[in-house]
């Protein structure tokens, strides 16, 4: 009997707790589509470390084989339809929006649908929350303007950088403006945001990882089993602005071998090119988090050779680098969108100039030979991604959303 009564106390202390909390609604358009999926899971690590102060929920297009309504890691989720045929409802996963139209052209006649189902959602469910936190501009931000509800936006990368003429750079400008706070996840971004919108003063917070789940401690012994060579590995989309055609190249000759874990439209060339450099390389697909978790530590270098996109595309600051480094990883890095905000060229990484190969093969060779130089900058990388931990990412965000929920519209 005193237990129960205890139990009924806590309970209700904890609903007390809930009812007091501000009502948060996120946006996205990537989140993991079920429970252990390959996704990307950024927006998700966010939402569980804001429900510290808030009570959030997620909400994001519906993907082929998801539920509607689900609570995945503790976070409420609801996923909007967009298309009355539900099979046809393929622009968004897996992957992300532009890579998916330029796989297959077709997709391209979804995107208002997308915009539209958006618009829908948001006028069904934004009277039940406080304000919200949107992210990426296209295309929730400019479906978000059309509403008053107070909101945060935060620009990911090619949604800054990308598409900025005509009808949806003035729709982009608006939603910058109406924002109650802008972020981005690296300087670059920042100074792409001023451009669209002179009055914008966004403030620059990347997106974090939860450091202490990597590690050595997840070393797997020949965990790749075929060699006993070195292991240089890429974690990303196969598509143009990943770059790993160059790493491809840039492995030419080199004895290590290459493991890529990803998918994307670019597979089978990829596949090609690789088997014309005479380079040994694993492609494995994607991963979940538990399994980049090993693959992270059984590696040896991690490379991130992204560039710029012909059509403007650009990183902002890819997680994987964090989780690279939270890992031990000593890494090496074209020099693009937001990846000098992290690396510091020979303190805790290198970096290159964009589609530098001879370049990359140089700073394999070194890392493969020099086992100092190695443990010298992946201890570094380690120190380093401890200050991108989601316990100080989350404390960052909460307090730009609790002054922006403060101000009066």
């Amino acid at each position: 009997m005193v237990r129960a009564m205890k139990r009924i106390r806590r309970k209700t202390k904890k609903n007390m707790n809930n009812n007091n909390k501000k009502k948060l609604l996120i946006t996205a358009s990537t989140f993991p589509r079920w429970a252990e999926d390959t996704e990307p899971r950024f927006i998700l690590d966010l939402a569980k470390e804001l429900q510290k102060d808030f009570q959030v929920t997620v909400l994001v297009p519906m993907a082929i084989g998801a539920k509607k309504k689900e609570v995945l890691e503790g976070v409420e989720v609801i996923r909007y339809h967009y298309f009355p045929i539900y099979k046809w409802e393929t622009l968004c996963y897996p992957g992300a929006i532009v890579p998916r139209i330029k796989e297959k052209k077709s997709r391209i006649l979804l995107v208002p649908f997308l915009f539209l189902g958006l618009w829908i959602a948001l006028k069904t469910n934004l009277h039940k929350y406080d304000f919200v936190h949107v992210n990426w501009l296209i295309p929730q931000g400019i479906v978000q303007c059309c509403f008053n509800k107070p909101y945060v936006i935060t620009g990911l990368g090619g949604d800054v950088t990308s598409l900025n003429k005509g009808w949806i750079y003035k729709r982009k400008r608006k939603c910058l403006c109406k924002a109650r706070a802008i972020t981005v996840v690296s300087n670059s971004l920042k100074y792409q945001i001023e451009k669209i919108y002179s009055g914008a003063n966004p403030t620059v917070i990347t997106m974090g990882v939860d450091t202490k789940e990597y590690g050595k401690k997840n070393r797997v012994y020949n965990y790749f089993n075929d060699t006993n060579k070195k292991k240089v590995l890429f974690v990303g989309r196969l598509v143009e602005k990943k770059g790993l055609k160059y790493l491809i190249q840039a492995m030419a000759g080199i004895d290590a071998d290459l493991i890529v874990v990803g998918d994307g439209p670019m597979r089978e060339e990829l596949v090609e090119l690789s088997k014309d450099y005479k380079v040994n390389t694993q492609f494995l697909g994607a991963k979940t988090k538990n399994e980049l978790k090993i693959i992270y530590a059984s590696a040896d270098i991690f490379v991130v050779p992204s560039v710029a996109a012909e059509d403007g595309d650009m990183e902002g600051l890819p997680t994987v680098i964090i989780e690279a480094m939270a890992s031990e990883l000593p890494i090496i890095a074209y020099n693009t969108g937001g990846i000098a905000d992290i690396i510091i060229d020979g303190k805790n990484g290198f970096l290159l100039n964009e589609r530098d190969v001879e370049g990359l093969k140089e700073k394999i060779y070194d890392l493969i030979n020099n086992y100092e130089l190695c443990s010298y900058i992946s201890l570094q990388a380690k120190h380093t991604s401890k200050k991108y931990d989601y316990e100080k990412i989350g404390e960052k965000y909460r307090k730009v959303m609790e002054r922006a929920f403060e101000q009066r519209a």
